[in-house]
């Protein structure tokens, strides 16, 4: 575990969970000292539920997904027992990636000294070894990492990946993703789409859902009467609901300052040209929207590291959603520093 004994503001008085209507957000520092990136990543993001991908893209033996999780570089490989296996991405011999994009394989084999493993994860071959001495293939296989995975997005059918590089912190993203708050001042167009006076926000245990009908009239989803759904789950994956359309999103902290956001688009239909094209639009439309949460985001990080702030209040009407994730992350240390000083 990182020294926390270094870290400014992690002490029990900045863990307590006041009600809303009184409560502070969380101090400037928990978004701009480099140290709390180790810990959160060691004690949160490695310890939690991460969606890295949708079963569509692994249906046949050989088919992989690579991803990064808490800094740690993962597969998944659909293996020819026809299991889904999670793994390090790592070679047992120095460190070297099994693969290095998604796609298909026989077998994976290590593109730094050709290491050969099994889909199962058990070391194959390992070229030039023979006077190796007290060396047994059965101890080098690949390190798992799960054995279950999750099903969300049953009946939907994958269309494609868009990933944002976000230089700030991945709670300051978070933040913004939970408050409709900011919709008239950064994403005026927006307000035009849904009706943003009837925007509601529901919090759970480990997750919370915004909803808002769309205002009446056409638009590029539809004509008015549906509701678009904003679920967010503890603590970094995001699910985009609208007819016909599923986006995940997954926020990738890179270090203190500097996130990745990785979008899934998901549709009910992904041949027809008619679908294709509502797609497209949708792309691009979406893509619009978060170019300008990144914009405010990268404005909000240089804030958060003046002089001039260190906490703030909360919008009870608007703010609900932003209070709970933060309520949640000061749980999360709570228990972090009392295992520290067990």
């Amino acid at each position: 575990m990182p020294d926390i004994s270094a870290l400014p503001d992690f002490t029990p008085a900045h863990f307590r969970v006041a009600p809303l209507a009184e409560s502070e957000t969380i101090p400037s520092s928990w978004y701009t000292c480099a140290g709390y990136h180790a810990l959160e990543q060691e004690q949160i993001l490695a310890r939690t539920w991460q969606g890295i991908g949708h079963v569509s893209r692994l249906e046949n033996a050989g088919d992989c997904i690579v991803a990064v999780v808490a800094d740690n570089p993962v597969l998944v490989v659909r293996g020819n027992d026809r299991m889904l296996r999670a793994f390090f991405n790592v070679c047992r011999h120095r460190g070297g990636p099994l693969a290095t994009e998604d796609g298909h394989c026989r077998m994976l084999q290590c593109h730094y000294h050709g290491w050969t493993y099994r889909l199962d994860g058990s070391l194959r071959g390992v070229p030039r070894w023979d006077r190796v001495d007290l060396f047994d293939k059965k101890d080098y296989g690949l390190v798992r990492i799960t054995r279950n995975g999750a099903s969300l997005l049953a009946g939907k059918s994958f269309f494609k990946r868009v990933v944002y590089d976000v230089r700030c912190n991945w709670k300051v993203y978070v933040d913004n993703y939970l408050e409709g708050y900011h919709l008239p001042h950064v994403h005026p167009e927006l307000c035009s789409l849904l009706d943003v006076q009837k925007y509601v926000t529901e919090t759970g245990e480990h997750h919370s859902l915004q909803y808002s009908p769309f205002q009446s009239g056409d638009s590029i989803y539809g004509s008015g009467g549906n509701e678009a759904y904003y679920f967010f789950i503890w603590p970094n994956v995001m699910l985009n609901i609208i007819p016909g359309r599923l986006q995940t999103n997954r926020v990738v902290p890179v270090c203190h300052d500097h996130c990745q956001v990785i979008f899934d688009y998901f549709y009910d239909d992904v041949t027809s040209p008619e679908a294709r094209q509502r797609a497209d639009a949708d792309l691009e439309y979406s893509h619009k929207i978060q170019l300008e949460d990144i914009g405010i985001c990268e404005h909000v990080q240089r804030g958060l590291g003046s002089r001039a702030y260190d906490r703030g209040r909360f919008s009870v009407e608007c703010e609900e959603g932003v209070y709970h994730f933060q309520s949640l992350l000061k749980r999360a240390y709570e228990r972090i520093y009392a295992a520290s000083r067990a």
